[in-house]
């Protein structure tokens, strides 16, 4: 182990860690802020960079503060406890410029104030790995699984079901899901099914070779986000803030400023959150999913809302040939982004406004450079907390052709 060494710390990096400079090296630093001083130890040296241990604060920041949950620096689930809400809200806004600048290689971008979250309480969904019989999550960096008494994120229902879970021994996982407004609550168990399940008040499904069987209740929840009725089912994809949700749909339709004639295609489509919450207004809406239980509720929220639309279950990298012209494009991709392929098939449809959802700083700066290269100009940056406590920040970036 390396003598303790210190640290002043100036900004705060893509990943969470606050970061300070030693003899020109860049030195990252988990559990620390910028502007305070710190001791460490060097545990991974890059050359040009090194990955720091905290060992104690020398001079604590004017944002620090104490975290809630008794879990917090063992489990890593969440990263930004020990941070005041309105320094998370304005760290996360930075970084999203940061990385447009930098790896966007653009001279400057209207990046708002990030749209703030509740900031406990706040996921509908969560995923455990279970060990010692209790839900557990992973340790940070580490495949190490720490047991977990307490959640603070769970929205309330949510949090009241996981104290109703007693032991899970012979489980391998579970998800829980809860609607905020139906109240409906579900667990998805892999491996054996607690004698105890009839009681937990949530309808149990099993997962087996991916498809979803309901032992008790249903199969699926209702959400209602934005004024739309959205049935998800089991472990299909949705967003896991609903409050969330709600803005990215605000936002969505703030950037593709809809005509009542215009086709809109919504790639990843998911469930349809924006095909369904934008069928009111536009003429017809493509929807390309390739996920068999995005498809399934794709097609039920669809035809519930009442809307004109088109499904194309083929990889939206692939799609060009089935979508051909379209007015708007709303894509929200997985952490990834689009890639070059997905980049060449949104400006490839010839629409005037593109509305890009993600979920990764990094990604939406390297799609940002593709779209801005193949002719639309990059209007404004949303970033949208759906993950407080949490480094992670979701955006919704509004390009327009040029």
């Amino acid at each position: 182990m390396s003598q303790p060494i210190e640290v002043e710390l100036s900004d705060m990096a893509h990943g969470g860690e606050a970061v300070g400079r030693v003899d020109g090296k860049a030195v990252f630093v988990a559990g620390a802020l910028p502007g305070e001083r710190v001791h460490v130890a060097v545990e991974k040296d890059g050359g040009s960079w090194a990955r720091a241990r905290l060992i104690d604060v020398i001079e604590p920041g004017a944002d620090r503060t104490q975290p809630r949950c008794p879990h917090f620096g063992t489990c890593g689930g969440c990263q930004w406890q020990f941070v005041d809400y309105e320094a998370q809200l304005q760290w996360k806004r930075r970084i999203v410029h940061g990385q447009l600048i930098h790896l966007g290689r653009l001279d400057d971008v209207d990046v708002r104030a990030t749209v703030p979250s509740q900031p406990y309480r706040y996921r509908n969904r969560m995923d455990f790995h279970i060990s010692e019989g209790r839900p557990s999550l992973y340790r940070a960096r580490s495949r190490v699984r720490v047991p977990l008494e307490v959640c603070h994120l769970l929205v309330e229902p949510l949090h009241a079901l996981f104290c109703r879970l007693g032991p899970l021994d012979g489980v391998e996982s579970i998800t829980l899901r809860a609607s905020v407004a139906t109240g409906d609550q579900m667990v998805v168990v892999r491996g054996a099914v607690p004698a105890q399940a009839p009681d937990w008040g949530a309808s149990v499904v099993r997962v087996r070779r991916g498809k979803p069987a309901a032992l008790f209740g249903r199969p699926h929840l209702t959400e209602l986000v934005a004024g739309g009725e959205y049935r998800i089912t089991a472990n299909a994809f949705f967003q896991n803030n609903t409050d969330g949700a709600a803005e990215l749909v605000k936002l969505v339709r703030e950037a593709l400023q809809p005509d009542p004639g215009d086709v809109l295609l919504d790639g990843y489509a998911g469930g349809g959150l924006f095909s369904v919450s934008l069928t009111g207004a536009v003429d017809e809406v493509i929807a390309v999913e390739t996920s068999p239980l995005g498809l399934t509720d794709l097609e039920h929220n669809l035809e519930a809302a009442g809307a004109f639309a088109s499904i194309v279950p083929v990889p939206f990298e692939e799609a060009g040939p089935e979508v051909g012209e379209c007015d708007l494009v709303v894509v929200d991709p997985p952490r990834d982004g689009l890639g070059a392929a997905g980049a060449e098939m949104v400006i490839g449809v010839g629409a005037r406004t593109v509305a890009l959802v993600s979920c990764d700083p990094a990604s939406l700066a390297r799609d940002a450079r593709a779209l801005i290269d193949g002719g639309y100009d990059l209007d404004w940056v949303a970033p949208v907390d759906m993950f407080p406590q949490t480094y992670h920040v979701e955006t919704v970036s509004r390009f327009v052709a040029r």
